[in-house]
């Protein structure tokens, strides 16, 4: 089967479980498990024989034991720096002692391994394929990783969750950092100790992680076929759902395992047997490619009666619920009946209830991230929406994504109507500045003249749309009419086509 076909039958939100070979992929500095370690042993002792020699004692049958094999090198590495106080790890052992006035005792070594990791940079030839990596998340339920980097997060944007506050989480917009994250160094799990504490406490994470493995579809990505956390996953799943069953064939269909094969563009789907010890063979299927821009792209084009953003809504608002407070609950099928109040679950009939997640203002407010996401399924609300010809709103971004919006023309009239205003009534500019930040850190200017030099230096291209991209992306306050002013312009000068009908105009007026 083609993977459009495939992930075009999904009925529900699929989850996806990250391994290394994701990071291997899109990172310049990321390792696998061996390539880590004897990264370490190295930049020790300056040489790969002392990690060698760990390595040699802990080999078996089934493979090398890299728990242990870490579990001996962090033992050499942090004696190693604890002697050498001001040698060449002296900021390692700089944060070690100031975690230690904090009464918290933080292994050297996985505070190396979180100072390795934390600085990334991405892979300039796999940009086009992280873009369209990024517009996945609208359709994702949630991510499972074994990675300690926080590259998946800061592209998903979702709440990172590790160890126990796995156990109450919302299985929405979460990436459950199974093995830690580097952002809490004293949470990774790496050695053969930090495994066996790990085994003992993860069977109440376990029946967490199996409701998504049964209700979702499961796509896997940076693992090899042989890989143990897949068998572990798929033993997880097998000793409570038997696996003669048809729910057990259900759960089967809905797993895909992404395998790397370099130069690669297959997009069919195969079938393939896991022998599992212990179990009876388990058949999942598998995609051997390294066309991964298809796979993102199908994820994208899935269509679901609900998307994920407005499903994580929901379930923020009945977290509230049902942890309690001084919160007011009605329930009802007649919407016009319910009172005025900050939150409103209403629960009915289509016939009776007609409801939008999103208003103009959250649309300007998520600007930037439905734009990257693509979500064509979330701006066709738009023509459900009310547009004063007074209102600030970017259509001609949205429209890109999506032209099927019945009312979009006379949208795009009312934004090159406000601009317009600026051309007619214009304002004095300074050209001194040659950049956005020159002028918000000017201590000489007052707030609206700072507010005109940008609008109007982005208006006339003296600043670029890249610099207008950053300043917008971290404006303060995005309800403000003065980031809505700023987003129209850009919005405009980057996906208009039109700017020779504001020129006309102009002539025209003079």
């Amino acid at each position: 089967m083609n993977i459009k076909d495939f992930i075009g039958g999904f009925k529900n939100h699929p989850v996806l479980f990250i391994g290394t070979g994701m990071s291997l992929r899109y990172l310049k500095s990321s390792y696998t498990w061996d390539a880590l370690l004897k990264h370490i042993a190295f930049e020790l002792t300056d040489s790969t024989e002392y990690y060698y020699d760990i390595k040699s004692k802990y080999e078996s049958e089934r493979g090398f034991d890299y728990p242990k094999i870490a579990s001996e090198l962090e033992k050499g590495f942090n004696e190693k720096v604890k002697n050498d106080r001001h040698g060449k790890f002296k900021e390692i052992n700089d944060v070690f002692y100031k975690y230690m006035e904090e009464d918290r005792n933080i292994s050297r070594f996985k505070l190396y391994i979180a100072h390795l990791l934390s600085n990334y940079e991405h892979n300039e030839e796999k940009s086009q394929e992280i873009a369209e990596f990024k517009k996945i998340r609208k359709n994702i339920g949630s991510v499972i990783t074994t990675n300690y980097d926080t590259f998946i997060e800061d592209i998903f944007e979702f709440k990172t969750l590790i160890g126990n506050e796995i156990l109450l989480s919302n299985p929405y917009g979460s990436i459950y950092k199974i093995h830690g994250s580097l952002e809490d160094p004293n949470k990774i799990i790496i050695t053969e100790g930090d495994y066996i504490e790990f085994n003992e406490r993860y069977e109440l994470i376990r029946a967490q992680l199996l409701s998504l493995f049964i209700h979702h579809p499961i796509i896997f990505l940076g693992y090899q076929i042989g890989d143990k956390n897949i068998k572990d996953i798929l033993k997880t799943i097998f000793t409570y759902v038997n696996p003669n069953t048809n729910e057990a064939e259900e759960i089967r269909k809905n797993f895909l395992l992404v395998e790397f094969e370099s130069g690669s563009n297959n997009e069919e789907i195969t079938q393939h047997d896991i022998d599992m010890k212990g179990f009876s063979t388990i058949r999942i299927n598998k995609l051997k490619t390294d066309n991964f821009i298809e796979i993102y792209k199908s994820l994208s084009d899935l269509v679901l009666p609900v998307s994920a953003m407005d499903i994580r809504k929901v379930q923020s608002v009945v977290k509230e619920i049902y942890t309690g407070g001084n919160i007011k609950v009605s329930i009802t099928e007649d919407i016009d009946s319910l009172q005025n109040g900050e939150k409103v679950l209403a629960i009915g009939s289509m016939k009776t209830i007609s409801y939008e997640f999103h208003t103009t203002s959250e649309m300007m407010e998520n600007y930037f991230n439905i734009i990257e996401e693509a979500n064509h399924q979330l701006l066709k609300l738009i023509e459900k929406m009310t547009i004063q010809n007074t209102q600030f709103f970017p259509i001609f971004g949205f429209s890109t994504i999506q032209s099927e919006i019945n009312n979009i023309e006379k949208i795009k009239q009312i934004q090159i109507n406000k601009i317009r205003n600026f051309i007619d009534n214009p304002k004095e500019v300074d050209s001194d500045f040659l950049d956005i930040q020159s002028v918000n850190n000017s201590d000489e200017l007052a707030a609206y003249r700072k507010e005109n030099l940008i609008l109007y230096g982005v208006l006339n291209g003296n600043f670029t749309l890249e610099d207008a991209e950053v300043y917008l992306k971290n404006f303060k306050d995005k309800k403000s009419t003065e980031y809505r002013r700023l987003l129209c312009v850009y919005d405009y000068k980057k996906y208009a086509p039109i700017e020779v009908v504001l020129v006309e105009h102009v002539t025209t007026k003079n």
